[in-house]
């Protein structure tokens, strides 16, 4: 007999080639952030949104509000679909915007290019895959309901350009504008876990101000880098006792500190006068992110102490929180744990990721919320943020399935 998710499972089959094509078109469009203009990428979302019958509402950020945040460009993309009167509304949200490619890839960045059942290219895996998951499994449960499924509730596609700057300016302006509130909420992630919870990030701004001097002369000056490593040091110690915090989060091991860039100097034969670090600190749900902000702030002053003649500016870039699951969020994790099962052939663990991610934003507005997409097993595996980032396509095929047996049960 015939199941409504043979239904399904079917029509994704048979829409596949379209779905490859699709994400294609969205890899070819750059995202890269920095510099981060991103409104043409969803300019052409929403040009080949249109193709499907979706009225893509733009909302574009104000130019004042982008620029202040060190971009150029954001248009966040609402396609709204009602199934039928009553019923939740589910959203479901992947993110546009990406770091640049970088050096030594071997496939095109933004080719699309496929090689071995894979596709390459910038932000194939993480998350321009789940533009393609979430558009494709909504075509899939409106072509159920036409053929007599009776539904009801509707579906959002959210998709947003502010994820690698903390989604202040994606999913935080939809829902602090009041343009959405979705009763649950599904966002980009991976095939093969339904992730509830996730880590913390804090990132700074440490200017380190000394006083410039002739290399031939270096006593009248105040060497900057010497107070950096000063401060490196310290910073980096911390590390070591970080490690012997433990998460009671299953997928989250401790918090972690890295320092990412460092710039200063004028020349080699001048006693650098300025150094800035930029630091990313991970928190693991159960710190406080206040507190821990407070610890850093008092081991970079003090190890600014221990060299004379050395200031310091402090300025916070970033404060994610980190998700904790809310209640109400069960119908979500049983759906996609169950028919996960079913379509990967293997159990679909729940768990936390290390990651920080725009999910914190829905939940810190009330709306239940976990992460489930076609990305891959591991971001390490995918080579996401590295040379040659790709996503299995069958993968990709398996988790629209996910997602659209999803749907159609909380539509019903």
């Amino acid at each position: 007999m015939t199941t409504p998710y043979d239904h399904l499972d079917a029509w994704i089959d048979a829409h596949f080639d379209e779905e490859v094509r699709f994400l294609q078109a969205l890899v070819q469009v750059p995202t890269d952030t920095p510099p981060g203009n991103n409104a043409p990428h969803a300019e052409r979302t929403a040009e080949l949104l249109q193709a499907f019958g979706y009225a893509a509402e733009r909302h574009a950020v104000p130019e004042a509000a982008v620029r202040d945040a060190g971009l150029q460009s954001i248009t966040n993309l609402i396609v709204r679909r009602p199934f039928g009167a009553g019923g939740r509304t589910v959203a479901l949200n992947a993110h546009g915007d990406v770091v640049p490619p970088g050096e030594g890839w071997q496939h095109d960045p933004y080719g699309g290019e496929i090689d071995d059942g894979r596709l390459y290219g910038r932000a194939a895996a993480v998350s321009k895959s789940d533009f393609a998951t979430y558009t494709f499994a909504t075509r899939a449960v409106e072509a159920l309901q036409a053929a007599g499924m009776p539904l009801k509730g509707a579906v959002e596609l959210h998709f947003t350009y502010d994820e690698e700057f903390g989604g202040e300016l994606g999913p935080g302006w939809l829902l602090s504008q009041g343009l959405t509130r979705p009763d649950l909420l599904v966002a980009a992630g991976f095939s093969y876990q339904v992730v509830t919870a996730h880590n913390g990030c804090l990132q700074m701004e440490v200017t380190v101000h000394g006083k410039m001097a002739h290399a031939a002369i270096p006593h009248t000056g105040v060497d900057a880098l010497q107070g950096a490593t000063a401060i490196l040091n310290a910073l980096y110690h911390q590390n070591t006792l970080y490690r012997q915090v433990r998460s009671g989060v299953s997928g989250i091991d401790h918090p972690y500190l890295n320092v990412g860039r460092i710039e200063g100097g004028t020349n080699t034969n001048v006693v650098p006068g300025k150094v800035v670090l930029k630091l990313d600190r991970r928190m693991i749900p159960e710190e406080d992110p206040v507190a821990v902000e407070a610890t850093i702030r008092q081991v970079i002053a003090d190890a600014a102490a221990s060299v004379p003649g050395i200031q310091v500016e402090i300025r916070r870039l970033l404060l994610a929180r980190a998700l904790t699951p809310l209640p109400g969020n069960a119908p979500l994790v049983e759906a996609l744990q169950r028919h996960g099962e079913a379509v990967f052939g293997e159990p679909i663990p729940t768990s936390g990721t290390p990651l920080y991610t725009d999910v914190r934003l829905y939940c810190e507005h009330g709306i239940p919320a976990v992460i489930y997409g076609a990305g891959p097993r591991t971001v390490f595996e995918s080579n996401a943020k590295r040379a040659d980032e790709h996503l299995v396509l069958e993968d990709l095929r398996r988790a629209t399935k996910v997602v659209a047996r999803m749907l159609a049960d909380l539509l019903r």
